[in-house]
């Protein structure tokens, strides 16, 4: 029964979205009349709907209902039941679900409160999100069913990934999702002004806070997924450039660049046909990423490995949406006016640089995606990792950090290097003196060098706008932007100290043996079996000493799960303020003797990661600033709108 509900309201919220869909176009046709009054309720009523229909599929994983054949493949009973409900967007169906459902009410929160733009803006942008929605309502009804009945219950689930039974997965894919979806409600925002012919500053600022917010959670999202990926795997890599760890790179990238084109336009009336593309472009990677995932083209822990035809729906999918809203802009590009102009020394200069330096990066991201992709079609393997992705990529970002650094400082339409002389002589300084105290260090190779000496330069320079103001009075956009700016300083850092300073011992160790790794000397104490839920594991007890201080207890484990099968690596972590221990015990032999008879020795594999963490501190404060501009951009706006009510009330009064 609860199964039946959810598909009753799936195909209830496919329906609304189809009237959606038709009323709004009828709208436009026409200039109001009936069908323009149904669009707000159908947008605000597909999204109740959608939203049950999760409801109830989140209902059936944590009954664990094993009629549904989505619970059968993808749960079991003895998981806990935080894994049996993160398993419900664990999987193709699920996940896509979850997606159409953000997707919903973000439709029918755009129907109730936004009353901003001209209201036929407003109703093409609806019909767009429709639009979006109903070819994902026809992918899961007709190709991806999360309701599709078994005729004979099985006795007992597959179970879940055991890789993905991890709290990590309880943020990481819901932060990622909730990002596409406030991009895709962007390339709707983008698509009802190239119809309506309204791409003002007030449409920029109506759609900026849906960029910002989605900026935010794919931030959070890929920085949840590299810690996950860092301590879940066992590999003791943060970022292995995966196609599909790419794939959520790309819209960051686009999202980027379109938040501060959007800002731009919003503040100044300029780079109107920038906005307007890289909408689009947003949009069109968080579809390439889902192509990607869902085709069955790409082996990854992170894919679902799914029927072709699946993927075949979605490239229609991608070809429709993209392909159209590339057609319109080429078609109303001519009517989509400049705009205010400016100087190239300028912060909307500046801006512009970064904006193509993050186009080039991305250009690279995306080629080194696809190219194995296609080779791979003509039977040919090539393998694309760090030896192309981190120069070419140092090509563009290098430069894009140093405008960075500068371009807050600069003026908006015209400013001059002069006037800012002194700020930039102090980056400079410090850029040079954090270089020569790298080389001082040794061993530093060029890349990590240009890391850490532009990180202390960004670090120093994202501070700069606050100088000579009085901190409470500073407005949260710019508290924002100083954080945001600031937390990438962080992150830089960190990735930079650890390419640069990590060191790593593979050792075969018997119990009461003792190996050095950087600062740390480890212990293995001994070898213990283990067991959870639903799986056993063998598991080394490690005595960790800081600097010969006192120890620390570490448990990495070498896991089995029976549901499904499968071994997975758990390691184990030694927090410092400068960096990890990072420890991971491998399987067993026998591998010599000794005059009292056989030794059994565990391979033990051990890093130490100078500053490692600086790399997630530095992305949770890029969304921390990301966040307090976001609330400081919609509490401005609330101002800006209640400051001209009250003028409309006074005008009003003096007339009567």
């Amino acid at each position: 029964m609860i199964a039946g509900l959810g598909l009753a309201a799936l195909w209830l919220a496919a329906a609304l979205a189809a009237l959606q869909l038709y009323a709004g176009a009828m709208a436009q046709r026409d200039g109001g009349g009936a069908a323009a009054a149904l669009v707000r309720p159908a947008a605000v009523v597909q999204g109740l709907a959608c939203a049950f229909a999760f409801v109830m599929l989140l209902w059936l994983f944590a009954v664990t209902d094993l009629s549904v054949k989505l619970v059968a493949t993808n749960s079991h009973s003895a998981k806990p039941l935080i894994y049996k409900l993160t398993g419900a967007w664990g999987n193709h169906e699920g996940s896509m679900l979850l997606w159409v459902a953000v997707m919903a009410l973000s439709g029918s929160l755009i129907a109730l409160v936004e009353r901003r733009l001209p209201e036929r803006t407003m109703l093409a942008t609806l019909a767009a999100q429709a639009f979006v929605g109903l070819g994902f309502y026809a992918f899961l009804i007709f190709s991806s069913n999360p309701f599709e009945r078994l005729p004979q219950p099985p006795a007992e689930g597959l179970g879940l990934n055991p890789l993905l039974q991890d709290i990590g997965l309880a943020l990481h894919p819901p932060t990622l999702y909730f990002g596409y979806v406030g991009l895709s409600v962007a390339f709707s925002f983008a698509v009802g002004a190239l119809l309506t012919r309204q791409v003002t500053p007030e449409f920029a600022r109506v759609m900026r806070p849906w960029v910002l917010g989605a900026w935010v959670f794919l931030t959070l999202g890929i920085t949840a997924g590299s810690y996950w990926a860092y301590y879940e795997l066992g590999w003791g890599g943060w970022w292995f450039w995966d196609p599909v760890e790419n794939a959520s790179l790309m819209p960051w990238l686009a999202a980027t660049a379109l938040l501060h084109s959007a800002s731009v336009l919003a503040a100044r009336d300029a780079l109107r046909a920038w906005t307007i593309m890289l909408g689009v472009v947003a949009f069109s990677m968080s579809m390439l990423g889902t192509f990607l995932v869902r085709s069955g083209i790409l082996t990854s822990v992170h894919a679902f490995a799914v029927d072709p035809q699946r993927g075949a729906f979605i490239l229609v999918l991608l070809a429709l949406y993209i392909g159209g809203a590339l057609a319109l802009f080429a078609l109303r590009a001519g009517s989509v006016s400049e705009g205010q102009r400016f100087a190239a020394t300028s912060r909307e200069g500046a801006l512009v640089f970064n904006n193509v330096m993050l186009s080039a990066i991305l250009a690279i991201v995306l080629l080194g995606t696809l190219y194995p992709l296609l080779t791979e079609a003509f039977d040919v393997r090539v393998s694309v990792g760090p030896p192309y992705f981190n120069p070419v990529g140092a090509i563009f970002a290098v430069p894009m950090l140093l405008v960075m650094a500068v371009g807050p400082l600069l003026r908006w339409r015209r400013d001059s290097i002069a006037r800012i002389q002194r700020p930039v002589v102090l980056i400079g300084v410090i850029l040079l003196a954090a270089a020569a105290a790298a080389l001082a260090i040794g061993g530093v190779d060029l890349l990590p060098l240009l890391g850490l000496a532009l990180s202390a330069a960004l670090a120093l320079a994202s501070l700069m706008p606050l100088r000579r103001r009085r901190l409470h009075r500073v407005p949260l956009s710019v508290w924002g932007m100083v954080v945001a700016h600031f937390g990438l300083a962080v992150a830089v850092f960190g990735m930079a100290s650890e390419t640069a300073f990590s060191d790593e011992r593979l050792a075969a160790v018997a119990p009461g043996e003792t190996v050095r790794v950087g600062p740390w000397s480890v212990t293995l104490a001994e070898v213990l079996p283990n067991a959870g839920p639903n799986w056993t594991a063998i598991e080394g007890h490690l005595v960790a000493s800081y600097r010969d201080g006192d120890p620390v207890a570490l448990d990495p484990q070498s896991r089995s799960f029976w549901a499904p099968v499968q071994e997975t690596t758990e390691s184990a972590l030694a927090t410092r303020w400068n960096g990890q221990l990072y420890a991971v015990v491998g399987t067993a032999g026998d591998v010599g003797a000794v005059t009292e008879g056989d030794v059994r020795r565990w391979q033990l594999r051990l890093w130490w990661k100078p500053f490692v963490t600086f790399i997630w501190y530095g992305g949770i404060l890029v969304a921390l600033g990301s966040a307090l501009a976001l609330v400081g951009r919609v509490a401005a706006d609330v101002k800006r709108r209640t400051v001209r009510a009250r003028a409309a009330e006074r005008r009003a009064e003096v007339i009567e």
